[in-house]
């Protein structure tokens, strides 16, 4: 049975899957994982009650009042075409429904899957400097180093 909480640090004993991050290059280790969840605005987390393991992920940063951003959803590869990633967008939404705004920035490819939550496609542009992809770097960085 699959579960949805919102991530907290009672959650920090379950362990995270494997797999999350995909494809990427330069991936988060599960430290910097942890950072993610704990840190952002809101964080739900889907587990495989029967393994107690981390299996999908979607977090959320916001200013509270006007407007969210949700950065990141996974599912691990093994958890994908079971409607995880579909619960943890809607019950993300719900969540944020306060808000005026909630943006999300995706690849085209997953456009459709957005639109199906009644979002619109918009024009955007972004900047990724991929060589701080892993988030080692903040971790490190003192509050003061973040001005410079």
């Amino acid at each position: 049975m699959i579960a949805y909480e919102l991530y907290s640090a009672e959650l920090s004993h379950i362990k995270l899957g494997k797999g999350f991050f995909e494809g990427w290059p330069n991936p988060p280790s599960e430290v910097v994982h942890r950072s993610i969840l704990a840190q952002s605005y809101k964080s739900l987390v889907a587990i495989d009650q029967e393994r107690n393991e981390i299996i999908g992920f979607v977090t959320a940063i916001s200013d509270g009042v006007l407007s969210a951003y949700i950065p990141l959803l996974e599912v691990l590869p093994a958890y994908r075409g079971r409607g995880i990633g579909k619960q943890l967008v809607a019950r993300m939404l719900n969540t944020l429904d306060h808000l005026y705004m909630i943006d999300v920035c995706c690849d085209n490819t997953v456009v459709p899957f957005y639109e199906k939550f009644g979002m619109t496609r918009v024009e955007g542009m972004v900047l990724r400097n991929y060589h701080n992809q892993s988030g080692k770097g903040s971790l490190d960085a003192g509050e003061e180093d973040l001005w410079k």
